[in-house]
């Protein structure tokens, strides 16, 4: 059984996902990456492996996300991949049509314009996170509430308060200062959706030529609430497609299978011994030019297995 694996390790979570030859999703992770992405690896590995069927032989392996270089060194990777592709693959593998995604993750947010099957424009903000599923999971606790129920919550909104959502400090002071006020949580709770909704649309969406259909993917948008402020705001209907969660790494499990098929070259893959191997992870400053670029380093048994992370190549191919 041909089996291809993308890998997407984000900030916030790492997800695996392992389609079979005809494209079909077999196995699937979607776990916390709790700042520690080698380990998640490793574990997402362990579990993948536990979901596959024993015949099932892993052919090809792609890592995206912003941990992709990382990641592509512990499992072996024969595709490493940038999100914006990998996202607009797989969208594109169960929307063909789709016009404009919309991807909120934890700590970055990005909009995809595609014409014709063709990424012609993006978008990203990776700097404040007012926009993203961080700060709506920080309110959620800081207010007691989980997540799931987060949602349930402010959809029973009957009358929103204005949040002011261009930055997480000052979102927060002013949910705050309408809770001391006295509204609901349920209203201050979609407040806070339609906020994000518009700094998303002010800000990533800026100047992008948004048409229908629209995909809406990412963790976030397992957030019903967030769709509806979605589709009030932009006054059309939002589709939310099948394992939103895991389009980065379904879009590189489909790269690296197209790869794989063109060349017909044997993969890369480390195997799952990789999981048990114990890696060790540290940086450095470059000085040999002014830009002083932050070097990040792989190693096991002491062996510099990859580097990067600068604005050349001077670091990308040595090792001890």
């Amino acid at each position: 059984m041909e089996v291809y694996l993308g890998i997407d390790v984000g900030s916030v979570t790492t997800k695996l996902a392992a389609l079979d030859k005809n494209n079909e999703l077999v196995a699937q992770i979607y776990q916390p990456t709790q700042g520690k992405p080698v380990e998640m690896v490793q574990d997402g590995l362990k579990k993948i492996r536990q979901q596959l069927p024993p015949e099932a032989a892993i052919c090809g392996v792609g890592t995206t996300g912003s941990a992709r270089s990382l990641a592509g060194v512990i499992v072996g990777a024969d595709l490493v991949k940038n999100e914006i592709t990998c996202h607009a693959v797989g969208t594109l593998h169960y929307v063909p049509e789709v016009q404009t995604i919309i991807e909120i993750g934890g700590q970055d947010s990005k909009i995809i314009i595609v014409r014709n099957g063709i990424v012609t424009d993006f978008g990203m903000n990776t700097v404040c996170a007012a926009g993203t599923g961080s700060f709506l999971d920080h309110q959620a606790l800081r207010l007691g509430i989980g997540i799931q129920e987060f949602a349930k919550t402010a959809l029973t909104s009957r009358v929103p308060v204005r949040i002011a959502g261009r930055c997480t400090v000052f979102g927060e002071s002013d949910m705050i200062h309408k809770q001391q006020m006295g509204h609901h949580i349920e209203d201050i709770l979609y407040g806070l959706c339609q906020a994000l909704v518009r700094n998303y649309l002010n800000n990533v969406g800026l100047g992008k030529q948004i048409e229908k259909p629209i995909v809406f993917q990412g963790g976030v948008a397992f957030n019903q609430a967030i769709v509806k402020a979605f589709e009030e705001e932009m006054k059309t209907n939002i589709m939310v497609p099948p394992h939103h969660q895991l389009m980065g790494a379904i879009g590189a499990a489909l790269l690296v299978q197209e790869q794989m098929q063109d060349k017909s070259e044997q993969s890369r893959f480390a195997g799952f011994g990789a999981t048990d191997a114990s890696y060790q992870t540290s940086s450095f400053e470059c000085k040999a030019c002014p830009n002083l670029c932050e070097i990040a380093q792989l190693a096991l048994d002491n062996k510099v297995l990859a580097r990067w992370g600068g604005r050349c190549e001077m670091w990308e191919n040595v090792q001890n």
